[in-house]
């Protein structure tokens, strides 16, 4: 995903004058304008961020998690983040205070945003911040957080090393996603061998390089895909030059081919946008 894409709006100026939220769950539909606020920020409270339309991106220290249609991801309160965003992304936020008691982990996840809880979330993205105690809006903040809980997680997530080096082998990578470079080209940098570069970078992330970087790649082909653009034009983008090697490769990673994956969503994007 390119850097140069939109990134989080301002907070909404009710939101943004209070130091804890008044109700366990605020909701905040907002369609980013067309600039960039690239700055890293943090909550005190959780935010989970869906688009309904467009993909979107929050980074953190530990990595990047990308939610297209379908996706939202939930950000711990404290944690430093930066969100980016597609061209054209409607992001709809919800801000969830301590009162809540949610038993959720401390990190940040991507989340499958089901048809129920899609609705839920842009009902309520229109109701107020002190929404009346025993009122509808309360009985249906109870069921959101419900259906929040119950989100299955899922992994459409980079994760970053603290290495710094690696760190710096990654940004490159990111930065150039059609070009493939070789682990042994890394490793004649750093002055280290492949083997030791290769233990290094799967202690770091989780992961093994050569799936770090075909997830790195996939992932940066979701923008394009979602755009409508034309995916033997993204495969090549991505560093693929066999579309068929593309498609399996996305297959396998989000359990569809490109046009069956964004087909599921656009039924998705007409009622939330609706």
């Amino acid at each position: 995903m390119s850097t140069k894409g939109q990134a989080e709006p301002h907070p909404p100026p009710e939101l943004a004058q209070l130091t804890v939220l008044s109700r366990p769950v605020h909701g905040h539909a907002e369609s980013l304008p067309n600039q960039v606020l690239g700055y890293r920020h943090r909550h005190a409270w959780i935010q989970f961020a869906y688009a309904a339309e467009g993909v979107l991106e929050v980074r953190t220290d530990a990595g990047r998690f990308v939610a297209p249609p379908q996706r939202g991801v939930w950000i711990p309160a404290g944690v430093a983040h930066r969100v980016v965003c597609a061209e054209r992304t409607c992001v709809r936020s919800l801000y969830i205070g301590d009162a809540a008691q949610l038993a959720a982990p401390s990190r940040c996840r991507v989340l499958e945003v089901s048809p129920l809880l899609r609705e839920l979330i842009r009902t309520f993205s229109s109701v107020p911040v002190n929404y009346a105690p025993g009122s509808a809006d309360e009985r249906l903040a109870v069921v959101l957080l419900d259906q929040l809980a119950s989100a299955r997680e899922v992994d459409l997530i980079l994760p970053m090393p603290a290495d710094l080096q690696l760190r710096q082998l990654c940004r490159s990578v990111q930065a150039r996603p059609s070009h493939r470079i070789h682990l042994s080209v890394w490793s004649e940098r750093f002055g280290v061998s492949e083997k030791t570069l290769s233990r290094r970078f799967l202690r770091e992330t989780g992961l093994t390089y050569r799936v770090w970087d075909m997830r790195m790649r996939l992932l940066s082909a979701l923008p394009g895909l979602e755009r409508g653009e034309r995916v033997t034009d993204v495969a090549l983008a991505c560093g693929y030059d066999s579309l068929s090697a593309f498609i399996s490769a996305f297959a396998k990673l989000f359990d569809a081919t490109p046009g069956e994956f964004f087909d599921r969503a656009a039924p998705q994007r007409k009622s939330a946008d609706g």
